[in-house]
């Protein structure tokens, strides 16, 4: 079901929820409360998909701040949206213009749910300081998407302003890859990793994280070497993964868009299955845990220690 609130206010949003909540007995116990920041002209349409798919594991209300013009006429129009439309959530999508770009805190916070935490979430463009920005202020959680930022230096500025409760997307598309490179290298032998090279195409900020968080888990030399761009979006970009052991190199390579192959010296080679996650995916880790992400945090800190190689030079 979806009510359409044009021209209104958020006392008629909390009453169109109110309403809609004991007229529909689809919605379950809802357990956060996740406020999605994005620009009016973004993709809405994913990132409403993405936030409906994620619900199904972690139930939510969802508020959407859709911001258009500042310099326009203030304006508010809303959307209550519950049952198929949301979900196992209800959400309400805020398209705002004029002043209210300015005080988004202001409008949702009689939307938040009462004693429930709060995550923010910026699917595309993230402020420069999440932790400082009005709505990184009332969330617990504040997740990023690197990927989809055109800012040139999003890694510095993710680093130099980390606070707890900062997490990235970028961090949770490398999940899978990392179970199996830890699970790599806890096979036999078990020597000491001198030297680490991994490579991938540039853009792709899932690559470097995945070399700070080597090079502070290993405290050895880590190159991230870039490589031509991919023919094939499904590819997972972590492209090649080098250790250089002792008794020769352990190697993790992607050969397609669902198999990674796995090389130790004298053993025969192994093939693991391993697709790129969707943005749900992501969404739905980060949402399963509500304390700082350490692990993230060191990666972030282990940025400033990787050598960058540019293979198409």
């Amino acid at each position: 079901m979806i009510i359409n609130l044009p021209h209104t206010t958020t006392r008629k949003i909390a009453a169109s929820l109110l309403e809609a909540r004991e007229s529909n007995s689809q919605i379950t116990g809802r357990v956060l409360t996740l406020i999605v920041v994005a620009s009016a002209e973004d993709d809405v349409d994913h990132i409403i998909s993405v936030t409906r798919d994620a619900s199904h594991e972690h139930p939510a209300r969802v508020i959407v701040l859709l911001t258009g013009d500042a310099d326009e006429d203030t304006h508010l129009d809303a959307e209550v949206r519950v049952g198929g439309h949301a979900g196992a959530s209800e959400m309400v999508v805020m398209r705002l213009t004029g002043e209210l770009t300015h005080h988004l805190e202001s409008v949702v916070t009689p939307l938040l749910l009462p004693d429930t935490p709060v995550v923010a979430w910026w699917p595309t463009t993230a402020p420069d300081n999440p932790s400082e920005h009005p709505i990184g202020e009332l969330a617990q959680r504040r997740i990023t998407n690197a990927a989809h930022d055109v800012t040139a230096d999003i890694l510095t500025r993710l680093r130099d302003t980390y606070a707890p409760g900062d997490s990235d997307m970028m961090w949770s598309k490398i999940t899978g890859w990392r179970g199996i490179v830890a699970s790599t290298l806890d096979r036999h032998p078990h020597e000491p990793v001198e030297a680490v090279t991994l490579s991938g195409p540039a853009g792709t900020p899932s690559v470097d994280i995945a070399a700070g968080w080597l090079a502070d888990r290993l405290g050895v030399p880590v190159t991230r070497v870039i490589t031509a761009p991919l023919d094939d979006d499904r590819v997972f970009p972590v492209r090649h993964l080098r250790f250089d052991r002792a008794s020769g190199p352990l190697t993790v390579d992607v050969l397609d868009h669902r198999t990674v192959r796995v090389a130790l010296p004298g053993r025969p080679e192994s093939l693991v299955s391993m697709v790129i996650r969707s943005d749900a995916d992501c969404l739905s880790e980060e949402l399963r845990h509500l304390d700082p992400d350490l692990a993230y945090a060191n990666a972030l800190r282990g940025l400033p220690r990787v050598t960058v190689t540019d293979e198409r030079d």
